[in-house]
């Protein structure tokens, strides 16, 4: 069976609704689990279809886990696999993030080339430059990173980009390295923050967390920890913006609510009233969203996976918004699907100007990542007539509950399956 969301426009979305542990962090502390023989619990994990799949590539380790709801448990061995499956890795980027635990754990790591979603390229070179100046080596042969390493040294790496993958990859090889090392500009977003507790709490010794230089004194070895998962901050922030689309007004739990500042200031800007709690927020909107400016960038800027939210919002607000995209070079291919939808759109280079329109008209539109996925389904909500949101399965990969937690807000919306064309 295939299956698509049918969204019928007008409602206005009031309610509250919880989040759960955020996709871009549980990954990579599954795959930090490998750092430690013995039994490893992460809660408040969302259940989503990424789970599971990283599940497969740590079995395919050697690894035993269970995932039984919003709780992980992941049972590794005192010497597990060194080569990850390529079926199992080839559904998920996230899977990359098992290179520097496996090169720091088995002095070998044997990776295929990740796949996932097709927002553009995003490579390993990084990844690669600083297991390389922590004493390992690195190559591509026959589509997989094969790494070895007689043993890991600290070393100061500097990255060109503070991008998460490298800095998550460097630092978890940098736990177990001898010596000391500092990873400058790296990575600030929340999700690094919260590997470097659970990695802190099996006993790594880490300085700067938050910050753009991570000082790393490497340990002899790891002990298993129960982790909890912090609150998807992507996530809520779409729950945010589907608010202000729908001059709704919804609670969002269960996220800290300072890790939105710029997100929450933006929908301030386009004329939202906000509240902030402790661990929740509110956002309502009386009228029609004012018209404003995007720009992604690394946290604490505005994160490129909200990208297709800020379009969505431009396409229905009063005036002429420029989104422009410094992270992902195809994330622009969600624009495409918007003018089906009647959005007044036109993109150059890495830039998207959007003239807003009062409605948006109904059309069958396709999914090509998770956040496209749930931009697409937030135009349908500001869409006359029945849209059709198809490829679902992208939306699933990174929101549990999506169409129940919409209904529940009081939208008309529901999962429909039929049988595929032949």
């Amino acid at each position: 069976m295939v299956e698509h969301f049918a969204v019928r426009g007008g409602a206005r979305l009031v309610g509250a609704v919880d989040v759960v542990g955020a996709k871009n962090s549980v990954l990579k502390l599954m795959a930090a689990a490998l750092l430690a023989e013995g039994t490893t619990t992460i809660t408040n994990c969302p259940e989503i279809l990424d789970v599971p799949l990283m599940a497969d590539v740590l079995r395919s380790l050697g690894c035993t886990v269970e995932v039984d709801g919003g709780t992980v448990t992941i049972d590794v061995p005192a010497e597990p696999g060194a080569s990850a499956d390529y079926r199992s890795v080839s559904k998920l980027r996230a899977s990359v993030c098992v290179l520097g635990p496996l090169v720091a754990r088995c002095r070998r790591a044997v990776v295929p080339l990740p796949g996932g979603d097709a927002i553009g390229s995003r490579p390993l070179d990084m990844h690669a430059s600083g297991l390389r100046k922590l004493g390992a080596t690195t190559e591509i042969e026959h589509g997989r990173v094969v790494a070895h390493a007689e043993g890991l040294r600290g070393a100061q790496i500097w990255l060109d980009f503070p991008s998460v993958g490298a800095t998550e990859n460097i630092l978890m090889a940098a736990v177990l390295a001898e010596g000391t090392t500092v990873i400058d500009n790296a990575a600030r977003e929340p999700e690094i923050v919260d590997l470097c507790t659970m990695l802190q709490q099996m006993g790594a010794k880490i300085e700067g967390s938050g910050s753009s230089t991570l000082t790393v004194h490497g340990v002899t070895g790891l002990q298993p920890t129960e982790h909890r998962v912090i609150g998807d901050r992507i996530v809520g922030a779409t729950w945010a913006f589907a608010a202000a689309m729908t001059c709704g007004e919804v609670t969002v739990r269960g996220v800290d609510p300072h890790h939105l500042d710029l997100v929450l200031d933006k929908l301030r800007s386009a004329g939202a009233q906000t509240r902030i709690g402790a661990g929740e927020f509110t956002v309502r909107m009386d009228g029609r969203p004012r018209a404003v400016d995007f720009v992604t960038l690394p946290y604490p800027g505005f994160a490129t996976d909200l990208q297709p939210m800020a379009i969505a919002l431009s396409a229905v607000a009063d005036g002429t918004s420029m989104i422009t995209e410094n992270v992902f070079e195809s994330r622009f291919r969600f624009v495409d699907e918007m003018v089906r939808l009647g959005a007044d759109a036109r993109t150059d280079g890495h830039h998207a100007v959007v003239r807003g329109v009062e409605r948006l008209s109904s059309a069958p539109v396709w999914a090509s990542d998770i956040r496209a996925g749930a931009g697409l389904v937030l135009a349908g909500l500001c869409a006359d007539g029945l849209t059709e949101v198809w490829d679902v399965e992208h939306i699933d990969r990174g929101y549990p509950r999506f169409v129940e937690n919409l209904s529940e807000l009081g939208a008309d919306i529901a999962r429909v399956s039929t049988e595929p064309d032949r």
